[in-house]
């Protein structure tokens, strides 16, 4: 009799993890409180990113004691935005960047692989306080970046005007997790329409890439940045004024790279790209939308 081959899970639960470490679950929910063990809440429930645990009980196998989590690497995380990863260079910070949508981002984020994470998820009818808190509850901090213009982004004169003439057109999707497939299915419902009626493209992986789809003739329309649109000659359909958030570890937030680009986003500079670049609000950028439970 053969048995499906058996993977290890991504996070571990408090019993889970009570049972790997044997010790008994009310330790566990101390060590979460203490921040000694990363783990991340979801739903209400406390999750522990399983290749995290094996490094902080590697951390601790010389000194016999369980360690404080080390210093997290210093990676910007999350979902892709023109003028952020332009602000992280110009700003000076030399953090590294992997842009891979506001899921993975958070994800990684618990996982203590960055130092900060960019994203727009709508929940509840709000913009991200509510997946800091659930992916964060204690070590970070969600602070403002921008507000952004999102819509249907298309070639001049393809006729289409709103979601409902999608039909029988091709669309550049995103990647599923990301805040821009997660915005765009809620828009659909609302007007009740179904992604799986839609033609759609493999998904694109960036902003750019979506948004080069649609210059190239590779698809009809995709849901993008009204800036990205503009910038390459392509008209959009404003759709939603979205909200994209920094969430910063709290530690990290007082080391050089993050606070370099915490003083620039509050520059004239940044200001006067948002400016050049269209589709951005940047009179918020820099304010705390959430400090932690």
């Amino acid at each position: 009799m053969s048995h499906a081959p058996q993977t290890d899970p991504e996070f571990l639960t408090v019993p889970e993890l009570a049972a790997l470490l044997r010790i008994k679950e009310r330790k566990v929910y101390d060590l979460a409180a203490s921040g000694a063990v990363p783990c991340a809440r979801v739903t209400g429930k406390l999750l522990f990113p399983a290749r995290a645990v094996r490094d902080w009980i590697a951390a601790g196998a010389t000194s016999g004691a369980a360690p404080a989590p080390g210093p997290r690497p210093d990676v910007f995380l999350g979902s892709h935005d023109p003028l952020l990863d332009w602000a992280l260079r110009q700003a000076g910070t030399g953090l590294a960047t992997y842009f891979s949508g506001s899921g993975d981002g958070l994800s990684r984020f618990a996982a203590r692989e960055g130092v900060a994470t960019g994203l727009h998820i709508l929940e509840d009818g709000a913009w991200n306080v509510a997946a800091a808190r659930r992916t964060a509850p204690r070590d970070a901090v969600l602070l403002s970046f921008a507000r952004r213009s999102r819509g249907l982004v298309t070639r001049p004169g393809s006729g289409i005007a709103a979601l409902a003439d999608l039909a029988g057109r091709r669309l550049q999707p995103r990647q599923a997790g990301s805040g821009t497939e997660t915005v765009f299915a809620h828009l659909l419902s609302e007007a009740g329409l179904s992604a799986d009626a839609l033609d759609t493209t493999a998904p694109a992986l960036s902003e750019q890439d979506a948004v080069l789809a649609v210059q190239q003739g590779a698809a009809d329309a995709t849901f993008g940045l009204a800036a990205l649109a503009r910038q390459h000659g392509l008209e959009v359909v404003p759709l939603v004024e979205e909200r994209f958030d920094l969430l910063v570890d709290r530690t990290a937030y007082f080391e050089p790279p993050l606070q370099r680009l915490t003083a620039f986003l509050r520059s004239d500079d940044l200001a006067a790209q948002a400016e050049r670049l269209g589709g951005y609000d940047v009179s918020e950028a820099g304010t705390v939308r959430w400090n932690g439970d």
